[in-house]
């Protein structure tokens, strides 16, 4: 086990309507924005950046990983709450069909998988990557906000749809075994 775990949520995207949000990629604001992630990041000690497979995660844990000079490794199983068969929604709908997934958790009520389905799969992609560090470096992880949210719940008591709309494009959580500390806000 890690000394601390950094879950990341990653940078911001360019949003193309029509396309599927797992690839999409980030955008010159959400480089820079990385940047500045890569930099708040440098409090810990990082040996290994791992990422989601999803283009925005890769190219967030890429800025990170350089900036750093640690390898970036790439974990299928921690990409995002699978709704690829969804279409684009306004921020209002979307925010809605996000609080419902997280109150009924075992049901599939948005998207392809149920909460409790995407919390699992990530929980174990997470041990099995995790597992492979060196117990006094801290692990840092660039994922997304739902799978993030649904896990640090899980784990740690807080709520997930309050967590889930708190966190930034980037934010991140930092989780040892005494306390949760969320950094919602980069810029």
């Amino acid at each position: 086990m890690p000394g601390r775990l950094v879950l990341v949520k990653h940078s911001h995207v360019d949003v193309i309507s029509g396309t599927p949000a797992r690839t999409w990629r980030l955008s010159a604001e959400g480089r820079r924005r990385a940047a500045l992630l890569a930099d708040r990041l440098r409090a810990f000690q990082v040996a290994r950046i791992l990422s989601s497979i999803e283009p925005k995660a890769v190219e967030t844990a890429a800025i990170v990983a350089a900036a750093h000079g640690v390898p970036l490794v790439t974990v299928p199983g921690l990409h995002e709450h699978a709704r690829e068969r969804v279409p684009y929604l306004g921020a209002e709908e979307f925010e809605a069909a996000v609080a419902r997934l997280f109150a009924e958790p075992g049901h599939l009520v948005f998207g392809e998988e149920s909460a409790d389905a995407a919390a699992t799969r990530f929980a174990e992609a997470l041990v099995g990557a995790v597992g492979d560090g060196d117990a006094t470096d801290d692990e840092v992880v660039v994922a997304h906000g739902t799978v993030t949210a649904l896990h640090v719940s899980r784990v740690a008591g807080v709520e997930a749809f309050p967590l889930w709309r708190s966190l930034g494009l980037p934010s991140y959580v930092v989780l040892s075994d005494r306390t949760v500390e969320v950094v919602s806000r980069i810029v």
